[in-house]
């Protein structure tokens, strides 16, 4: 039986486990890998509901059972309608706001609410790709259609089959698209190849990472409109008139709210507000944690998802600014718990894995970001 464990804080103010035993194999036979283990200064009381894996049992199990048994997995329909219903008819307190003023400057701090709006639809999207919402596959589709392709000009399409491919493999590098060679690299061998600007870009990529996300809005439009070419017959066609229709219903919103200059510059900053504060939500989930190595060991589910993703800890504010995904780690291992639950799931989570020997990290946000960006700069290093 492996021996409980606790928390320590390394330098850099992640929280991570240690342990006195090392861990038992997962089903596969993998140990996980990561720092090693320093002895606990005490044990840590056993929860009620949490169990010791079984020899040559999967490591997940017990997780798993103990999060079903309190409910956790259990969907949230009245929250995600309620959700739902309260963001769409803040859009359409902000769309009747930029109508009533009209013809002036000061309609543009209405960009800023606008995008927050835009980043909660984003999140409702993303988490009815997950099946969080309903387990109705039409439903969610729907749901997703409506959120991703219509209110935002985002391919669910594409952004689903992206998400689905870095869910089953997080931060490797050659199965995550999420770490593949882009206007950032991720490692010093993709640096290394880089030439011309982009190997300015890389030197730099640390620097210029928040202000490139002003250009993200923009980009997930482009990379939506560009998957339609992979998208069957009616599918390809429906998502194409969804995301025609939402830039339809905004122009007509801005051009008829305000002059053409104007309504450009508003645009504009909408989506450069809106790419960052996407960005920033999404940014310390998983940059600077641990890399799967392709010709190493195989990892077991587990593994895979605790080592590559990073919790960032708060109050209220934080949980609210990056929509509840700052559990990360809970969210990895159950994709499709819904949002409200991930919170409390997150004590059996750390516990179980202190009492396993899996390094578990936990940071605030500002360090969230601090490590990711030394990352980017450490992969740039060679070519400076």
């Amino acid at each position: 039986m492996p021996q409980a464990t606790t928390t320590a804080t390394d330098p850099s103010g992640a929280r991570a486990a240690t342990s006195v035993a090392p861990p038992s194999p997962d089903a596969d036979g993998d140990r996980p890998a990561g720092p090693g283990a320093r002895p606990a200064p005490q044990a840590v009381p056993a929860r009620r509901g949490l169990t010791e894996g079984a020899p040559g049992g999967s490591d997940f199990a017990p997780l798993l059972k103990a999060v079903k048994g309190q409910g956790l997995l259990d969907r949230r329909t009245g929250w995600y309608a309620a959700g739902i219903a309260v963001n769409a008819l803040c859009l359409a307190a902000v769309a009747t706001g930029i109508e009533l003023l009209g013809d002036t400057w000061w309609t543009l701090l209405l960009a800023v609410p606008l995008a927050v709006l835009w980043t909660r639809t984003a999140f409702l999207g993303h988490d009815a790709g997950h099946a969080q919402i309903t387990g109705n596959r039409r439903a969610s589709r729907i749901i997703g259609l409506v959120h991703g392709n219509l209110l935002l000009g985002m391919n669910e399409a594409w952004w689903n089959d992206k998400h689905v491919r870095h869910h089953a493999n997080p931060n490797h590098i050659d199965k995550d698209p999420d770490v593949g060679v882009g206007a950032l690299v991720w490692t010093q061998k993709q640096a290394a190849q880089r030439e011309g600007f982009a190997r300015w870009l890389t030197r730099h990529q640390a620097r210029l990472f928040f202000p490139m996300l002003l250009l993200e809005g923009i980009a997930l439009k482009v990379s939506g409109f560009q998957f339609l070419r992979r998208q069957p017959g009616r599918e390809g066609v429906l998502s194409g008139l969804l995301m025609v229709a939402h830039l339809a219903l905004w122009a007509t919103l801005f051009l008829t709210a305000m002059p053409a200059g104007k309504a450009v510059v508003f645009a504009l900053v909408l989506h450069a507000l809106f790419g960052l504060h996407l960005g920033m939500a999404f940014a310390p989930n998983h940059k600077g944690m641990e890399m799967p190595d392709p010709d190493g060991d195989r990892w077991g589910h587990l593994q895979r998802q605790v080592l590559t993703s990073r919790n960032v800890r708060g109050a209220v504010l934080t949980d609210w600014f990056l929509g509840g995904l700052n559990y990360q780690i809970e969210h990895h291992l159950f994709p499709s718990m819904p949002r409200p639950h991930l919170r409390l799931a997150q004590p059996l989570v750390e516990e179980y894995c202190h009492r396993i020997g899996m390094p578990y990290t936990e940071t605030g946000l500002v360090e969230s970001y601090r490590q990711g960006l030394s990352h980017m700069h450490d992969v740039g290093a060679p070519l400076r």
